[in-house]
């Protein structure tokens, strides 16, 4: 993981608000949102494996990632660069899923802090620098 400087630290928002500025340049509420802070995240390889994450905080109300609005306003944390190597094909212990259709047949990642290259963080840091000068205060 590598930490990045940016401006929209400490940016107090509605969570609608940053959401809908983050999602114009392909950010998605990560899966590892729960109703009282989370990340919104973004590929930055084809493989998905290189990715540039800004965490928000929940300050009033929730985050209900799952819905169009919600009351929550949120601080934005500090961006970070993270990689994730994982072990290449299916998973022979792969989990069957509560309605027994879907089967989880991917490994955890080998290591979810991978060192990172120099070209994704200035990659990042690019995007990042994108993203803070179209925001609308």
């Amino acid at each position: 993981m590598k930490p990045l400087t940016s401006s929209l630290e400490q940016v107090q928002e509605t969570f609608d608000k940053v959401r809908a500025q983050l999602e114009q340049f392909n950010f998605n509420l990560g899966g590892g949102w729960d109703y009282d802070h989370g990340y919104f995240d973004r590929s930055l390889d084809e493989a998905n494996k290189v990715w540039l994450r800004i965490p928000v905080q929940v300050i009033t109300g929730r985050i209900e990632g799952d819905v169009e609005a919600t009351d929550a306003v949120v601080e934005v944390g500090t961006p970070f660069v993270l990689k994730h190597v994982y072990n290449e094909g299916l998973d022979s212990e792969a989990d069957m899923e509560t309605a027994g259709a879907l089967v989880d047949q991917f490994q955890a990642p080998l290591d979810s802090d991978a060192s990172i290259e120099e070209k994704w963080v200035k990659e990042a840091a690019n995007v990042l620098k994108t993203v803070e000068s179209a925001w609308i205060h």
